[in-house]
């Protein structure tokens, strides 16, 4: 098409596109289609889900600001943060403040609360290091529990919810206080966990628990596969911890790519995977959940938290992969380098 034509067109070709684009969003915020559902804009602390900051006008930055918008597997309850921390500012979020049982996230809380409880730079004696890095890098529940008990169990959640400013986080249930996958937490919160290891723990304390962290095996002490949202979705370089409770003791399949320690201090139900509670304002015990969380990017640049309640009775696989699906949504939504 010679330059003269496509002079004259133009008006007609910004008419078209304009109309497109008034079509698209039209779709976007209609009716979800058949598997999942599409996320519309929101603001910084409400419950719409927000992308990346909205780029300044134009058709592309208008159409990049649809496609951005993470899609929700059908099902799936989540709440997500995405935070960048050279900027100071939160690049996507959706539910943020939603209260999840934490399963195994809540052990990153336990390790804190039990470095920052010893005397400033003594050393970790091997017995208790035998159970803190088998608890961070393979979320194994007998360490957890035994570092539960000698915390005080409860009281090491009101403890690290008054140092961290967590405004969502709660202990487990009065009458389950053995259960620390029972503690309250929000996308929020576990954005606040990450941000005061960053900011404000003792250098030493962040290094070992994020140093941990980024040796997260595959197999979880229990049998099940870890590898599921970020360490799926995300490139390299991450630091990882997971969550997931109500999908039984046994895997459907076990995750045998590494060898689990064998621990035999507590029983199997003060995981909080079988029980049920009340007395948490907002928490849904009655549905299997399963959260991925942690640093990524370069220079471990950005904090990630997706937290999900899933269908019930949903399999470990379909779950699985419905949270990596979402993950990587959340990923290309706020990540920006």
């Amino acid at each position: 098409m010679g330059r003269a034509a496509r002079g004259v067109r133009r008006p007609v070709a910004s008419a078209l596109l304009a109309v497109a684009m008034l079509a698209a969003a039209g779709c976007a915020g209609g009716a979800a289609p058949q598997e999942t559902r599409q996320a519309g804009p929101g603001t910084a602390g409400g419950g719409a889900p927000q992308g990346a900051a909205a780029p300044a006008g134009g058709a592309r930055a208008a159409a990049e600001a649809v496609t951005r918008r993470p899609r929700i597997p059908k099902g799936v309850t989540p709440g997500y943060m995405v935070f960048d921390t050279k900027t100071g500012k939160v690049t996507a979020q959706y539910r943020a403040h939603a209260r999840y049982r934490s399963a195994s996230v809540v052990k990153v809380l336990i390790a804190l609360d039990y470095l920052e409880s010893r005397p400033r730079g003594s050393a970790i004696p091997k017995r208790d290091l035998a159970l803190l890095q088998p608890m961070l890098r393979s979320s194994h529940d007998d360490a957890a529990s035994a570092l539960w008990r000698r915390g005080g169990q409860r009281a090491i959640i009101q403890r690290m919810a008054r140092r961290l400013r967590l405004t969502d986080s709660g202990p487990p249930p009065a009458d389950k206080p053995g259960y620390w996958g029972y503690t309250a937490i929000s996308a929020a919160d576990v954005v606040k966990i990450y941000r005061y290891l960053l900011e404000r723990a003792d250098p030493a304390h962040r290094d070992f628990i994020l140093g941990n962290l980024r040796k997260a095996t595959k197999c979880g002490a229990d049998g099940f596969d870890q590898t599921f949202g970020i360490p799926r979705a995300v490139p390299r370089p991450w630091a990882v911890k997971q969550g997931w409770s109500g999908y039984g003791l046994v895997p459907p399949v076990r995750c045998t790519a590494t060898r689990a320690s064998s621990l035999s201090m507590a029983p199997a139900s003060a995981t909080g995977v079988s029980a049920s509670a009340a007395g948490t304002p907002g928490v849904d015990f009655s549905r299997p959940v399963l959260h991925t969380t942690g640093l990524v990017g370069r220079g471990e640049r950005f904090i990630i938290a997706v937290l999900t309640s899933q269908p019930r009775g949903a399999t470990w696989q379909s779950s699985v992969a419905r949270i990596t699906a979402l993950t990587k949504e959340v990923y290309r939504a706020g990540v920006r380098e």
